[in-house]
């Protein structure tokens, strides 16, 4: 019998759900202070999953949502870049 692998379950910081980590877009601070979107999912910092729907990314920035996740200051451009992304995601289904 093959055993079922994991799926890693991540949690969205606007909608609290539980996802699949595929289905969320992570967004990093590193040490030094930057954010960014970590598309690989692996890069060093404090990471603050949002679901990939250009709503809720809407809710996000609105909320300023990451900014409290994260602790520091969210450039717009990380939001746009956001939803960018999850347009592309959106495409793939």
């Amino acid at each position: 019998m093959a055993k079922k692998k994991k799926i890693p379950q991540r949690k969205c910081v606007v909608t609290n759900e539980m996802k699949p980590k595929k289905e969320l877009i992570r967004v990093v601070r590193n040490k030094e202070g930057e954010v960014f979107v970590d598309l690989t999912g692996k890069k060093n910092g404090r990471g603050a999953y949002v679901s990939a729907d250009p709503e809720v990314i809407g809710k996000a920035e609105k909320g300023d949502l990451l900014s409290r996740q994260l602790n520091t200051e969210i450039d717009p451009a990380v939001y746009a870049e956001l939803k960018q992304v999850a347009e592309g995601k959106a495409n793939e289904k």
